[in-house]
């Protein structure tokens, strides 16, 4: 591909990211399904499992187009939030859908426990060459190609521009301008805050240190090495305790009502997310269209900088005797014009898709209106170009994203803390490792 959005330095990152995953894949993957399968040569029903914004419409286009496939699409809760546990309890059942929405961050899992099928047989060289390299690289693991890529997620700071310009306030560009931001904001209102602590979301703290440099999973030669006591963690564990433990941040739970309603009265004012947030707000708050803008994450140093939050692939589960069928509709959803366009015309979905080709066209179909017509596909790009190297997804994302998340609901001040939760889901990942019969130091 002649364009590397997510820049020179990301291939170091995807390579670790492979060498790590690659190790948990040999050791303890089972794949299955039918790899012989043929390309449908009559109607085929598949089902289809996911949570993304305008997922219904594209399933709606890709029946309204196509005679040979049909898709019952089920809208599940996110990963985080039961989706992933749902998913996997089908799979365990026997009554798993074909496809499934699962993010690079999971994925790994995902294939370590033989969840999945490998799809390489039908997900073909010529088939990836649309994609972003990088991204089916996170997707390619131990060899094999376990997904179809759809989306990269750089982080983005959503602000209402209306109320920061009320307050006085500067959007800031580093974490130091960040805090001074929050402090302005609450002393211009009492209730107002700039953005939030997601208690129930461990991927937004960890996309945050990813931000800062962490490297919490590596693999050398046969073992695992767990550091979430790094330099960057401490960091970023001690600078966000200082927000909670000052009061200026909200604590909420993502996406709750809390939250949404703190934006809806503007006591919340600012919104620390990733490229598909545009389309959330948008969605969730269409009578403030207008009052929002994006500019990039705060960064440590004055030099650009993100993490990825979430990041959306399809993958074929085991027991699935219509891989081909599947794959053929993964495929049209994250690399045709009309896939990307049926997703995003839906008015809730911001997509920042995987196939780079097609990005001027979700910038194109996507109202920027809401945003005041600022250019925010031009800035995912330059976004996605800072993501900093050196981060890996290990296999035990659900271990380690469970037991943090319990900790983050029992911070309060003078009590535990984000570093206690953080050491939390370190031991118990190098428990659940040492569980598997895997090397572990940490």
């Amino acid at each position: 591909m002649p364009r590397r959005p997510l820049g020179r330095r990301t291939t170091h990152l995807i390579a670790a990211t492979v060498t790590a995953t690659a190790l948990a894949v040999l050791t303890a993957c089972g794949g299955g399904g039918d790899d012989s399968a043929a390309k449908p040569t009559g109607p085929v029903t598949l089902t289809f499992w996911g949570w993304a914004k305008g997922s219904k419409d594209v399933v709606d286009a890709f029946n309204a187009s196509h005679q040979n496939i049909k898709v019952n699409f089920e809208e599940i809760p996110s990963g985080t939030a039961g989706g992933y546990a749902k998913i996997s309890n089908a799979v365990k059942a026997g009554n798993a859908p074909d496809l499934v929405s699962i993010e690079y961050s999971s994925l790994p899992e995902f294939v370590s426990s033989g969840a999945l099928q490998d799809i390489g047989d039908e997900f073909t060289e010529q088939d990836r060459a649309k994609l972003l390299p990088q991204a089916v690289q996170l997707t390619t693991l131990g060899g094999k190609s376990w997904a179809v890529p759809f989306d990269a997620a750089p982080q983005a700071f959503f602000y209402r521009k209306d109320l920061f310009a009320k307050y006085q306030v500067a959007v800031p560009t580093t974490w130091d301008q960040f805090r001074s931001a929050a402090e302005k904001v609450k002393k211009a209102d009492a209730k107002a805050r700039i953005a939030t602590f997601f208690p129930d979301d461990p991927t937004t703290f960890e996309a945050m240190a990813w931000q800062a440099g962490a490297q919490w999973f590596k693999a050398e030669n046969d073992t695992w090495k767990i550091d979430t006591t790094d330099a960057a963690t401490t960091k970023v564990a001690a600078y966000w305790q200082g927000l909670l433990d000052a009061d200026l941040v909200h604590k909420n739970a993502s996406f709750s009502p809390e939250w949404t309603g703190s934006l809806k009265n503007g006591t919340t004012i600012g919104y620390l997310g990733a490229s598909w947030g545009a389309g959330v707000l948008k969605g969730t708050l269409p009578e403030q269209s207008g009052k929002w803008a994006v500019a990039p994450m705060p960064n440590w140093d004055g030099t650009p900088a993100s993490g990825m939050l979430g990041g959306t692939s399809f993958a074929v589960t085991k027991g699935s005797a219509k891989k081909a069928a599947a794959v053929e509709f993964a495929e049209w959803m994250s690399t045709t014009e009309a896939g990307v366009k049926a997703r995003i015309a839906s008015g809730t979905s911001s997509a920042f898709p995987a196939a780079t080709a097609l990005r001027p066209v979700a910038k194109q179909v996507f109202d920027a209106s809401y945003y005041g017509g600022q250019d925010i596909y031009a800035l995912f790009e330059k976004s996605g170009a800072s993501i900093a190297p050196g981060w890996a997804w290990g296999p035990t994302t659900g271990t380690t994203n469970t037991t943090i998340k319990d900790r983050f609901g029992k911070i309060t001040q003078g009590g535990p803390g984000i570093t206690d939760a953080i050491k939390a889901g370190h031991d118990a990942t190098v428990a659940e490792l040492t569980k598997r019969g895997l090397k572990v130091e940490g």
